[in-house]
């Protein structure tokens, strides 16, 4: 009696990570097909570049955590889309200041991350805490040594990045100099005329 191949390398890798919930290794792929570790690096290199080459919906991305399918940049909006259809655990505004202020000036303390926002930020940060967005990442030197926070795995791959130095430089989101300076002069003036 025969036994049926049980497919290529690259077959076995597309199918498994096609039906992965989370990110998964090259090592755990490679337990999984019994190949090395090389090899699967190889094959999923091969098909992150057939994806792109073909431009196809989805994409092959090395995360933080491992490898995952991802849908392709290029049909962003139109998955946004479908995506928000029903979507009720959206974070808020609050969320996600904090979650920015962590991300971009980690590792941070809640008293920190308070004094950025001008508000107590105790609720939030144990919300993002509890979502797998946010972990304590070590304490802070000094009186009662805060807990220090930085951003998890999990926050990298929602994003789609392998690695926090890959976030957008914050001066992307920043208004011009000559914008903040206008600012400044308005509100000096609007208190110069209070005060006469």
């Amino acid at each position: 009696m025969s036994t049926r191949a049980s497919g290529s390398i690259e077959q076995q890798l597309e199918a498994m990570l096609t039906v992965a919930l989370e990110p998964i290794t090259a090592e755990e792929l490679a337990d999984l097909c019994s190949v090395d570790v090389a090899d699967v690096t190889n094959a999923l290199r091969q098909l992150q570049a057939e994806y792109r080459d073909q431009n196809r919906g989805f994409a092959l991305s090395d995360l933080a955590s491992g490898w995952s399918m991802q849908t392709s940049p290029d049909v962003a909006d139109a998955v946004t889309k479908f995506a928000n259809r029903d979507v009720s655990h959206r974070l808020s505004a609050a969320a996600l200041e904090t979650l920015a202020i962590v991300a971009y000036r980690q590792p941070v303390t809640r008293a920190q991350i308070s004094a950025l926002r001008g508000v107590n930020v105790d609720g939030v940060t144990r919300l993002l805490e509890q979502r797998g967005y946010i972990q304590e990442v070590g304490r802070a030197d000094g009186p009662g040594q805060p807990v220090l926070y930085g951003t998890t795995e999990l926050f990298l791959d929602r994003l789609g990045l392998s690695h926090v130095d890959l976030l957008p430089p914050i001066e992307n989101f920043l208004p011009p100099v000559t914008t903040a300076n206008e600012i400044a002069d308005e509100m000096s003036a609007a208190v110069a005329e209070t005060r006469e």
